[in-house]
């Protein structure tokens, strides 16, 4: 198409020179149009990122702190008979509560600035509940990653040395 845009030029400054004549693409304006949303995209994607690293890091400084804390808890509860399934149960069962709570604010605070965002989404609503459910399990299956390493130190307690420490 820009292969006649010489031609068009030449005529179209033939009949009247004061006529700015520009040629382009119907793909290079779109693309062109869409540069700054993609952009803000991008970035909305990349903050949303460091701020889930960030909340992940959060947590695993939470239950690394909780664990060190009750090393004499688990060491009594393992020298009375518990089982490492025992303690794993326990040491999730509190990240998965930390987890609830903490998406339980953020979806609240999805729901309520959704307006802000509408005009930055393309293709879904701020409400999208299938956008809404795969963020929730993420989350979740991130924040039980993030449980890993403190679930194992609470497992390989040594009782004697947790009930000495007391």
């Amino acid at each position: 198409p820009l292969v006649l845009a010489d031609t068009i030029r030449r005529k179209i400054s033939e009949r009247n020179p004061d006529v700015p004549v520009r040629a382009s693409t119907m793909e290079s304006t779109l693309e062109t149009a869409a540069a700054g949303p993609r952009f803000q995209t991008f970035l909305l994607i990349v903050f949303a990122g460091v701020a889930l690293l960030l909340a992940l890091a959060g947590v695993y400084g939470v239950m690394a702190y909780t664990v060190s804390q009750r090393v004499p808890e688990l060491g009594v509860r393992i020298a009375l008979g518990a089982t490492p399934e025992n303690i794993r149960a326990l040491i999730l069962g509190q990240g998965a509560a930390l987890a609830g709570a903490g998406l339980a604010v953020g979806i609240g605070l999805a729901l309520l600035s959704g307006r802000v965002l509408q005009g930055v989404l393309f293709g879904v609503t701020a409400t999208d509940p299938l956008v809404l459910a795969s963020v929730i399990v993420a989350v979740a299956i991130a924040t039980l990653g993030a449980c890993y390493v403190p679930v194992r130190r609470a497992i390989r307690v040594d009782p004697m040395v947790a009930l000495r420490a007391e």
